[in-house]
């Protein structure tokens, strides 16, 4: 049987495969602390819905065509999940095209995220971002 958070990140996976930001925004917790891997462009941690909207998701909406993050394994920890996945896309300002393997470590309570971290092959996207 699957834990509620295992079901809640499948779920918000799904709303951002969609594009369905206000949904995904929604599963964050007021406080979460989401840290996008060192050597990743946009490295660091966010603290806030917000902060991961100005500092991630438009990013990835402006910069990039067609970014995707899939997931194809889930590991269930009951409030801890761990999705495993490719990430794609094209750099607009290159014309690159890219895929890297990624790890997302979800910590969940009250039915909210309030900790993301990524680990990923940032060589890879790094490499999208070269002319």
């Amino acid at each position: 049987m699957s834990s509620t958070a295992l079901v809640m990140i499948q779920q918000l996976y799904a709303a951002f495969a969609k594009g369905d930001v206000p949904t995904v925004l929604g599963s964050l917790a007021a406080d979460i602390a989401w840290t996008e891997a060192a050597g990743f462009p946009y490295g660091g941690t966010y603290h806030g819905p917000t902060a991961v909207l100005d500092g991630v998701f438009m990013r990835l909406a402006t910069e990039w065509d067609g970014y995707a993050a899939v997931p194809s394994e889930y590991v269930d920890g009951g409030d801890t999940v761990v999705a495993l996945g490719l990430y794609s896309g094209r750099y607009k300002a290159t014309g690159k095209h890219f895929e890297a393997r990624f790890a997302h470590v979800w910590k969940v309570r009250d039915g909210q995220a309030y900790q993301f971290e990524q680990f990923v092959d940032s060589l890879k996207v790094n490499e999208a971002l070269q002319a």
